[in-house]
């Protein structure tokens, strides 16, 4: 049986579609093979490490990827879902192949302010939506 190839696109692939990315390979079993990049590689949000450690996901090791450096490489997927703004979205690369797109749009973690314990608050906050959101995505494709 072929996995579905999903591929989580954000800004600096330092927040939301790692969360997504790891989240999906959680719930997903085997059933998908997942990626996540952003528009520019950024830094991984120490934050957001904190928020998935407390799920008991550590994605503390990941790289952060450029979805450029896919598209160069010729990927395709079966569903690309950005998962930031929906103007920053429209900067993503058209991948080939025949495939579904969707938008989900996610605060901005980076653009948090507040004391370290307020934006994990919000991260949190954030986290939880992505969850939803794939738990949702799993069970319905």
């Amino acid at each position: 049986m072929r996995k579905i190839k999903v591929l989580f696109l954000c800004i600096h692939n330092s927040a939301r579609s790692q969360v997504a990315e790891a989240f999906l390979k959680s719930v997903g079993g085997n059933r998908f093979d997942v990626e996540s990049a952003g528009l520019e590689a950024g830094k991984l949000n120490p934050l957001v490490i904190e928020a998935m450690q407390e799920e008991g996901i550590d994605i503390s090791g990941n790289a952060t990827k450029s979805v450029f450096d896919f598209y160069e490489q010729g990927k395709q997927y079966d569903y690309v879902i950005t998962v930031c703004d929906e103007a920053n979205a429209e900067r993503c690369p058209i991948f080939t192949g025949p495939h579904s797109k969707f938008n989900w749009s996610f605060t901005d973690p980076s653009a948090f302010i507040g004391t370290k314990e307020e934006r994990l608050s919000q991260i949190r906050n954030v986290r939880e939506e992505i969850k939803a959101a794939v738990s949702q995505f799993a069970e319905t494709i």
